[in-house]
């Protein structure tokens, strides 16, 4: 990673307001909490989100501002596509106003992003995980397979077709992508080719039918790859572990290869979740013994088998990992330090997730949100949620 380079990071969310009302877009919140500025390859990392925005003109001059920054720049996408109702199929990133009667006022024309993007001088990637409607998507698909809507760009990305109701949980794609980029590569360097976070990602991802997949090569050196600073992992002889007999290769890393992050993400990817976890067990249990309890080998192991409980679909095993992952790198860096709130963010994130476990995990969730300097308005919606009336008792 160059530490002279300073690049950016733009979160755009197309997401009208009369879609989700006062809830985030989940996709969006995701990335936001998934520690934007870890993912560039640069020393120094300028993160904008732009939630629900209203105004073409707005978005563009942050787009165009963005496009100035000389190093790396990640542009992420999210929300939903539109063609306006009446005379045209230009395609428009919906903003906050946008309807298709009005689209073509209220959103962001998607030849305005790419072209303005296209004046990076900079490495440039474009993330795309977005929605379109039944008319909207054969525009979408053929703006994918013609090149549009990459618009000459290094992008990866899928447009899936519109849910019949708002899902709480981010898309797939993001949520795969978002899983591998954390783990890395062990053989990429300093950065991460997109083209295997893509495919790594479709491999897991259940992606609806009629999903569009936009995938366009010759981003650079964009995306930073954590398996590259990680210090070399030894080869031990993993301690034994008995997973469920299932196809596929047994626990362990592979021989001779002595980072075991891809053996464990491939596990996941294919759905064995329990071999997964067991793996990745094993090896903070040997993290443990070599490194100690608050090492940063032993705490990225906790990280790592929070994203697999999160996989697995255990929110409220996930929201108890990442928060004892928070805890750790306080402990360590103290309230101001990056991967602390980065932890606590995704705690945060499958606490809502967790169902009716929720309420049990926030008297948790809200000491470490008070621990942190950014953590009021968190900590002030899990205090809310501690005041509701428990299931079945009398408000």
């Amino acid at each position: 990673m160059d530490r002279a380079t300073h690049g950016c990071v733009l979160l755009l969310d197309g997401t009208p307001d009369r879609r989700r009302g006062a809830l985030p877009n989940p996709t969006a919140h995701a990335v936001a909490g998934a520690g934007p500025r870890g993912m560039l390859a640069a020393g120094a990392v300028d993160v904008v989100q732009l939630p629900a925005m209203a105004g073409p003109q707005s978005v563009l001059a942050y787009l165009q501002d963005a496009a100035r920054v000389p190093g790396p720049l990640l542009v992420w996408v999210t929300g939903h596509l539109m063609v306006p109702a009446r005379r045209g199929d230009q395609l428009h990133l919906a903003l906050r106003d946008s309807t298709p009667a009005t689209v073509r006022y209220t959103g962001l024309p998607w030849e305005w992003l790419t072209r303005a993007l296209g004046t990076h001088a900079g490495p440039t990637l474009l993330v795309v995980d977005v929605e379109a409607d039944a008319r909207t998507l054969p525009y979408a698909a053929a703006a994918v397979h013609g090149g549009a809507l990459d618009g000459g760009l290094p992008a990866v990305g899928v447009v899936t077709p519109s849910a019949e109701r708002p899902s709480p949980e981010a898309g797939p794609y993001t949520r795969a992508f978002l899983s591998a980029l954390a783990l890395g590569h062990p053989a990429a360097g300093a950065a991460l080719d997109p083209g295997y976070l893509h495919q790594a990602a479709l491999g897991q991802a259940a992606l609806p039918e009629g999903t569009a997949v936009l995938c366009r090569g010759g981003a650079g050196a964009v995306l930073a790859n954590p398996a590259a600073v990680r210090a070399p992992a030894p080869e031990p002889v993993v301690p034994a572990v008995t997973v469920p007999a299932q196809p596929g290769p047994p626990a362990g890393p592979p021989p001779g290869e002595g980072d075991p992050l891809p053996s464990v993400l491939a596990a996941a990817q294919a759905g064995r979740h329990n071999e997964a976890a067991a793996m990745a067990a094993a090896w903070e249990q040997h993290a443990l013994r070599h490194h100690g309890p608050q090492s940063p080998e032993a705490v990225l192991w906790v990280e790592v088998r929070a994203d697999l409980a999160r996989l697995a679909g255990d929110h409220p095993r996930a929201a108890e990992l990442w928060m004892s992952a928070a805890a750790q790198h306080l402990e360590r860096g103290g309230p101001a330090d990056g991967e602390a709130l980065a932890a606590l963010k995704r705690a945060h994130y499958c606490w809502q997730h967790a169902g009716e476990r929720a309420r049990g995990l926030a008297p948790s969730l809200l000491a470490l949100w008070e621990r942190v300097p950014q953590g009021a308005e968190a900590a002030a919606a899990v205090r809310a949620r501690l005041q509701e009336a428990p299931p079945g008792v009398p408000g």
